[in-house]
């Protein structure tokens, strides 16, 4: 069986079928598995890179820089923007030029804003707004999602699709963790010598080399970079015009995806870029940076978890459920709150944090899960005739990781919207308020439209 499938030879591939049996045990597995796992580290690469800032803004009041609260805020939520925007471009680019080609390149422009940061911080006269280009640049790691899960969706079964998408996104989202846990300790020390430059003083005499935020990521996106495109594969299947995947935009179950995991991923990456500064706002007196990289650690940890159980049971009763516990998780964080009868709760809001970012974790693995399932019983019913052939299968396959691509550009734009919102003249609370509402609808969609009996697409 081994010796009828030859993937040996070159990076692409001219015949891949996942769906069938013997062709995947026959060696397609085996392929599957090596790209996605050279994926998934370049992928944690593209979110530490993207969320760097949100640990930079913490220190830099004390390096010198006279920046208010609306500006850190700002520097927190443009990566967000960029990366939002650029994953609708994104998410149509490796049917275009190929998953291996777009990995390497995509990780590859990591270094512009990784080298760029770490000179800037180094120069207290570095004016606001070129720290804002950077911040937008920064960007470039929140547009790899879009074309790393559309990749990776092409070279697994539907069966296996959950899984496999849930290890992407959750070991790439612990970027965030991983970032949000380095950073603090890095810029403490010269880990680069002489070549890294010199330390700044904060007003307490205490040294930092917040150079080291931007330059310890440097020689890791150099590293896979390589990888990718020595290591991957392009598959010849895949390929498709921007014209042949826009096809999306007029299927309605393409926008209400793109709701739902607005809901989950725009909550986990929104949360992850403001949970520094609201821990700090909101608690003064807790050093924020020695807890905020748990609540991104325990969203990518659980999304896994949130794929396989999708895969075993129903992508949209685990969704419609985890909802639910969402909004009971904001209720819990707002009850914990300052307020002016009360000095509140640490531990407790805290422990409710925790668990609403559990639930964003799990519901960027269950919604994953419900796509392919869609898309296959839309184009079954529309083309019955068509039905379990090759033909189907590839155009199911290329439609549903354009979907995959798009709902998560959608989504990322919860990495602007979500900190934004915290630093207007919504405050924490109505912030909070405003999310719970949009909870409700996303309950509401998932019932009628999935998960109830009779509903038009159960999955």
């Amino acid at each position: 069986m081994g010796n009828k499938y030859n993937f040996k030879g070159g990076t692409l591939i001219t015949d891949w079928r996942p769906e069938v049996e013997e062709f995947w045990q026959g060696g397609g597995k085996k392929v599957a598995t090596r790209n996605v796992w050279i994926s998934i580290p370049s992928l944690l690469l593209a979110f530490a890179v993207w969320m760097v800032w949100s640990t930079v803004i913490v220190r830099l009041p004390e390096i010198g820089f006279d920046f208010d609260g609306g500006q850190l805020f700002w520097l927190a939520a443009l990566p967000g923007l960029s990366g939002a925007t650029l994953r609708i471009f994104y998410s149509f680019m490796v049917p275009i030029f190929g998953g291996r080609r777009w990995t390497a390149i995509s990780t590859l422009s990591l270094l512009i804003p990784a080298l760029w940061m770490g000179f800037a911080v180094q120069n207290p006269d570095t004016p606001f707004i070129i720290f804002a280009i950077i911040a937008l640049l920064c960007g470039f790691g929140g547009g790899n999602f879009a074309s790393s899960m559309s990749n990776i969706s092409f070279f697994y079964p539907k069966a296996e699709q959950g899984t496999a998408l849930g290890l992407n996104a959750g070991l790439g989202n612990l970027g965030v963790s991983v970032m949000q846990f380095v950073v603090p300790m890095i810029i403490l020390i010269g880990a680069f010598g002489s070549l890294g430059g010199d330390p700044q003083v904060s007003d307490s005499g205490r040294l930092f080399y917040l150079q080291n935020a931007g330059f310890i990521w440097v020689p890791f996106i150099l590293l896979f970079t390589a990888l990718a495109w020595f290591g991957m594969n392009d598959i010849a299947t895949a390929k498709a015009s921007f014209k042949d995947q826009s096809v999306i935009f007029k299927r309605k179950h393409n926008w209400i995806m793109c709701i739902l995991y607005m809901a989950t991923f725009g909550s986990f990456i929104g949360f992850s870029a403001a949970f520094p500064m609201l821990i700090k706002n909101s608690f003064p007196a807790i050093d924020a940076l020695k807890f905020a990289f748990l609540g991104p650690l325990v969203g990518a940890l659980f999304r896994p978890l949130g794929g396989w159980i999708s895969d075993k049971t129903s992508g949209a009763k685990v969704t419609f459920w985890n909802y639910i516990v969402m909004v009971l998780a904001v209720l819990a964080v707002m009850y914990f709150l300052p307020s002016e009868t009360s000095d509140g709760s640490f531990v407790g809001y805290f422990i409710s944090f925790m668990v609403l970012f559990i639930t964003t974790g799990i519901g960027n693995g269950s919604t994953f899960t419900m796509i392919p399932v869609i898309f296959k019983t839309f184009h079954d019913r529309r083309e019955p005739e068509k039905a379990g052939t090759e033909e189907l299968f590839v155009e199911i396959r290329k439609e549903s990781a354009a979907v995959v691509g798009f709902t998560s550009a959608v989504a990322a734009y919860g990495a602007f919207f979500v900190p934004k919102m915290f630093g207007s003249g919504l405050g924490i609370d109505g912030t909070f308020i405003s999310l719970i509402i949009f909870y409700v609808l996303c309950i509401v969609l998932t019932w009628w439209y999935y998960s109830r009996p009779n509903a038009e697409i159960p999955c």
